[in-house]
């Protein structure tokens, strides 16, 4: 049933995000897709991202590799080289043409990097020398006069995108990938600076943030983190007290926002029952707050309304519904998404062949 014309739709008020000003809170989550053929992104991408682009709205990147040592697909886009910056500027440029605001996710993938697409088949890198179950191959845990290089991989990436026209970055602490491979006590069993209490193993997700802030300003920086999630088997023993000592710890930095995904979310795609919540967070942090992780129509609404979040990012939806944002305005149908066509290689299936509304695009 469509809502009534003067009902306010929380979803859909403006809301201001330091210097950028939102006219709706529908973010488009990072999604993985599998068609940046070797490491570069693809001119089919214009037609991916500026779809689903509207004005005011917030766009984030699928993630984009700091360095060759993170390979992790021969599909999978980076941001290291020059090629790499260059096949980037189209595409923001047709994004800010419709008037989005588009940011770029970087990450290290440390351990869950796939060696078979690394030049020289470099032993992969970890804060940890433990293996993933599923493929088996040690890691090697990073020196501690290492890491500060891994660090400035995160500055020259993020001064990169700021090059290929971004309005900012974000940096990816989420998942089971690097950074919260240092942050989550399950896997980090260091003995150094970085590993042991809480603020050891948070300390080299604070030093990329700080490097990325001196480089590009405190204004263009989000950080996405996953304190509950299991993903890649990264888990931590008091996910809790991880994500509050995340949160106040970014006000330090003034980072632009936090984007936390939810203790439910699970990567089947089916929300699982949990006790916990991302209220302490939302609280503890002074900028944007960001959720994300199995939010339809009505609980997006309901998150805003009840101020649980400022903005809501949709991965799965926003991918089988460009016009997002047009369709929960009036309320309308979902397009399906197709799980099989989720990362196929192919430049149009699964990709920019999602229905539109009739007379939207």
């Amino acid at each position: 049933m469509a809502e009534q014309k003067n009902h306010v739709i929380p979803l859909l008020t403006p809301y201001g995000m330091g210097n950028f000003n939102l006219s709706h809170r529908i973010v488009l989550a990072p999604l993985f897709r599998a068609r940046s053929y070797n490491n570069v992104a693809q001119p089919h991408a214009i037609l991916y991202y500026s779809q689903r682009a509207t004005k005011g709205g917030l766009l984030i990147t699928e993630a984009n590799s700091i360095s060759p040592t993170c390979q992790y697909h021969p599909n999978a886009v980076g941001i290291w080289s020059k090629e790499q910056i260059e096949a980037w500027k189209p595409i923001v440029d047709a994004v800010h043409a419709k008037g989005g605001i588009f940011f770029c996710q970087i990450l290290h993938t440390g351990r869950v990097s796939d060696p078979d697409f690394k030049p020289n088949r470099q032993t992969l890198i970890s804060s940890t020398n433990k293996p993933l179950t599923h493929n088996g191959i040690e890691p090697r845990a990073l020196r501690t006069d290492e890491i500060p290089h891994i660090v400035n991989d995160f500055r020259l990436a993020a001064r990169n995108a700021i090059e290929a026209g971004f309005d900012g970055v974000e940096i990816h602490g989420a998942h089971g990938f690097l950074i919260d491979q240092f942050l989550k006590d399950q896997v980090n069993d260091r003995t150094d600076k970085y590993g042991g209490s809480t603020e050891n193993r948070c300390r080299f997700a604070l030093e990329v943030v700080e490097a990325v802030v001196e480089e590009i300003g405190a204004d263009r920086v989000g950080i996405r983190l996953s304190p509950f999630s299991d993903y890649n088997e990264c888990n931590d023993s008091n996910p809790q007290a991880l994500g509050l000592y995340m949160a106040k710890s970014l006000n330090k930095h003034g980072v632009l926002y936090c984007h936390m995904v939810e203790p439910r979310w699970d990567i089947s795609g089916e929300n699982k029952e949990t006790p916990h919540t991302l209220a302490p967070m939302k609280k503890a942090f002074n900028g944007t707050f960001i959720v994300a992780g199995g939010y339809d129509r009505k609980e997006g609404n309901k998150a805003v309304a009840e101020e649980k979040a400022n903005l809501v990012a949709y991965g799965r939806l926003f991918l089988a519904n460009p016009d997002l944002p047009k369709r929960f305005e009036v309320d309308a149908p979902l397009n399906k998404y197709n799980r099989e066509t989720f990362y196929t290689p192919d430049p149009v299936v699964g990709y920019t062949d999602y229905p539109f509304l009739e007379g939207s695009s």
